[in-house]
């Protein structure tokens, strides 16, 4: 864990994490509510900055196959990403035990190796993301499984490593849900919803994703935040998307747009992480002057 994040325990939007992080997150899968939306996000991301992903779920989970079709979800993306040995599937009994029983050494042994591998293939980091239900399964008390927590620190004093322990809320009681999210310096914002807004009328922050399924939501809340109300002449806008998990390029091309048809003399300046960046860039966000695009990691967004 970097010292500019060790200080106090936060919450982070999935594309947030960095190598060297240890975060948990909490789900209830019910009502519609699936950490997938979330794995999505996190692989997407991972991949794109050259890392390679380890998915670790339970063995009743999704076959391996199932899990690459719905990440994909037709794009080719993952199958891709598989086929080239960037993303990999195991299963928590494999890692945490292999032989019945739990021992934390040679669980932190285990993704030490991986970590080690996925240097070797080439690959900028190893970024994880482990269904914890392996714990409840072979009966592990609720103090060891804590003390594990603590111990793997070790594993992110390298950068090279970053990990999402996934704790299904219908498995673990409220207590230990609790108590776990204490044990780790951060926390995974468990849910992407339709993008919302928030700010001054000259500043806005959006939040959550910017694809298909909430193009529209994404559109009015952008328009809300460039919303001059009777003013027709320039207008000068921050708009802060350090915590959007994902845009798809329709939607970048919308704030392009927008930004565009704003009067001369306005100007938007877009807070955002690198990868929004580039997608804005590749776009033609250079040639709209009312639009400003500034980079920027997590030490500026926790300021």
């Amino acid at each position: 864990m970097s010292s500019e994040r060790s200080a106090e325990r936060r919450t982070v939007s999935v594309d947030g994490l960095r190598l060297g992080d240890h975060a948990c997150m909490a789900t209830a899968d019910v009502a519609g509510e699936s950490p997938w939306k979330v794995f999505t996000a996190y692989t997407r991301t991972s991949l794109a900055r050259r890392e390679k992903v380890l998915l670790v779920l339970d063995p009743d989970d999704l076959t391996d196959d199932e899990v690459v079709t719905l990440l994909d979800g037709g794009s080719g993306w993952a199958v891709a990403a598989r086929d080239r040995g960037q993303l990999a599937v195991k299963r928590n009994t494999e890692i945490y035990v292999p032989d019945g029983r739990f021992e934390e050494k040679r669980t932190i042994d285990a993704y030490g190796t991986e970590v080690g591998r996925s240097h070797a293939e080439g690959w900028s980091g190893l970024r994880i993301a482990a269904d914890m239900s392996w714990a409840p399964r072979v009966r592990l008390d609720h103090e060891r499984l804590l003390d594990y927590e603590a111990s793997v620190a070790p594993l992110f004093a390298d950068p090279l490593f970053t990990a999402i322990c996934w704790y299904d809320r219908r498995r673990f009681d409220d207590d230990l849900t609790a108590r776990v999210a204490q044990a780790h310096p951060l926390r995974v914002v468990e849910r992407l919803d339709s993008p919302a807004v928030t700010g001054t009328p000259e500043s806005g922050r959006i939040v959550e994703t910017a694809e298909v399924g909430t193009r529209t939501d994404f559109v009015e809340a952008l328009c809300e935040a460039l919303d001059r109300g009777d003013d027709s002449g320039p207008g000068h806008f921050v708009l802060d998307l350090r915590d959007l998990c994902f845009m798809e390029a329709h939607c970048a091309w919308q704030l392009i747009s927008l930004a565009a048809s704003l009067p001369p003399g306005s100007d938007v300046t877009v807070r955002c992480g690198e990868l929004l960046a580039l997608v804005l860039e590749q776009l033609g966000a250079a040639e709209v002057p009312q639009l400003v695009v500034r980079v920027e990691g997590e030490e500026a967004a926790a300021g």
